[in-house]
């Protein structure tokens, strides 16, 4: 059975729409698009690199979807780590639109995802890797569906833009597993989920 594992880029301030450009993701007026791009060196890369070599399958919400389909197809270099993966390996998307995707291998989940994702665990070979898909991964951790996230958390802080755990995100306990900073100073960690947090209490030092 495969593991459920999300990565997704975020700013200081917990920002994560559109990192990658300046036309991802314009929703309410956002004009800050692209704001991952200056951070991308060689460690960045090694690591993406690593991350899409342990895939066997994507699940992926129908906005990034959208900016994937627009842009990976035309990536037809062999040695392209990611699109080779992107191209080749099964594609889920969760939409109640979509109805005639035109990527290859691309099938719709437009069920309860509660029932189907387990489901495409079960039958992935490899991990079932979520991408970005801010609105996809806070109904998976709503549903204890996640099983690790990788967060790359970047050096920037915006001030607007939509976050990934905004106010009334389920309250959930993450185990850390590893990490790095690359040379660009994008901190690189992971978690295992880990049930629900714990709470205690620094109390005062009895007086004598």
């Amino acid at each position: 059975m495969g593991k459920l594992v999300v990565t997704t880029f975020v700013t200081l301030d917990g920002v994560y729409q559109a990192p990658g450009g300046p036309r991802e993701d314009t929703r309410d007026g956002f004009d800050q698009g692209g704001w991952s791009v200056p951070y991308g060196d060689e460690d960045f890369g090694r690591f993406v690199d690593e991350v899409f070599s342990r895939v066997g399958a994507f699940l992926l919400g129908r906005r990034t979807y959208d900016i994937f389909a627009s842009y990976w197809p035309k990536v037809t270099d062999p040695g392209n780590p990611v699109a080779g993966k992107l191209n080749a390996l099964p594609k889920y998307v969760a939409s109640a639109g979509l109805t005639d995707p035109g990527w290859a291998g691309t099938t719709v989940i437009a069920g309860d995802l509660a029932r189907e994702v387990p489901a495409l665990k079960e039958r992935t070979d490899g991990e079932l890797q979520v991408h970005g898909s801010g609105a996809l991964v806070r109904s998976l951790f709503a549903l204890d569906l996640v099983d690790t996230l990788h967060l790359l958390t970047f050096p920037v802080v915006l001030g607007a833009g939509r976050r990934l755990f905004p106010e009334g995100s389920p309250p959930t306990a993450l185990r850390h597993t590893g990490g790095r900073i690359t040379s660009a100073g994008v901190s690189v960690q992971s978690y295992d989920v880990d049930g629900r947090p714990r709470y205690g209490e620094y109390a005062l030092p009895e007086s004598s």
